[in-house]
């Protein structure tokens, strides 16, 4: 059985499949936030918990010690969780649907193509990116009540800093950008000119000596 990728294609093919097999079992899984209320472990991911209070007899609260989804989409505790939900839920969606088509690419023949494969990098990218942007909007909804009564009422959205050292290091890769472009600008420049000297001396050189006219 002949394959359409290389043995580095091969090898992103397997790194493909692990990759999005582990980011859709962690997006599926309960276990991205832990506290406790009435003295059970409580966890939380985008859709999913883990021990949560229900009303009992007599308006009591009691723990169902239990996994499962929230009842309905709307019931997701908080606007970003459930931007997050969807978010992330595209990137793996994504990342599984580029490893599936690479796994078959190992075992047919002249499946995947040169700019099938740069196609298929490109999903990849914006499959990462969109989970990233999930993880990242994940915080923001740490001020729900929901929340706020699992891990205390000093539980907040995260605030984001200043960054001083992701805008240094923008700077100094703006800048190693521009001198790159620079030096390869005065470069260009410097071999045109060699170029055409040469060809000046050549052009010289190749002119023939008139022979002096006696009369």
């Amino acid at each position: 059985m002949r394959s359409s990728l290389t043995l580095v294609g091969t090898l992103w093919a397997f790194l493909s499949l692990v990759t999005a097999v582990a980011s859709s079992t962690s997006y599926f899984l309960p276990y991205w936030l832990f506290g406790s209320q009435l003295g059970k472990p409580v966890s939380f991911s985008t859709f999913r918990r883990c021990n949560y209070p229900v009303r009992g007899e007599g308006h009591s609260l009691i723990m169902v010690e239990e996994c499962g989804r929230y009842a309905s989409f709307s019931a997701i505790p908080s606007l970003a969780w459930q931007m997050c939900t969807v978010v992330t839920g595209a990137g793996c969606a994504l990342l599984l649907l580029v490893a599936l088509a690479a796994v078959l690419g190992c075992c047919m023949e002249e499946l995947i193509s040169r700019m099938m494969g740069r196609c298929m990098g490109a999903a990849q990218f914006v499959g990462g990116l969109l989970i990233s942007s999930g993880c990242a909007l994940y915080p923001l909804g740490w001020n729900s009540p929901e929340i706020m009564q699992t891990c205390g009422n000093v539980s907040n959205q995260f605030r984001l800093g200043c960054m001083y050292i992701i805008k240094i290091s923008l700077l100094l890769s703006w800048r190693d950008d521009l001198t790159s472009n620079s030096r390869k600008n005065e470069t260009s420049d410097a071999l045109s000119r060699l170029h055409w000297e040469h060809a000046r001396e050549e052009e010289v050189g190749s002119t023939p000596e008139l022979a002096p006219v006696y009369s």
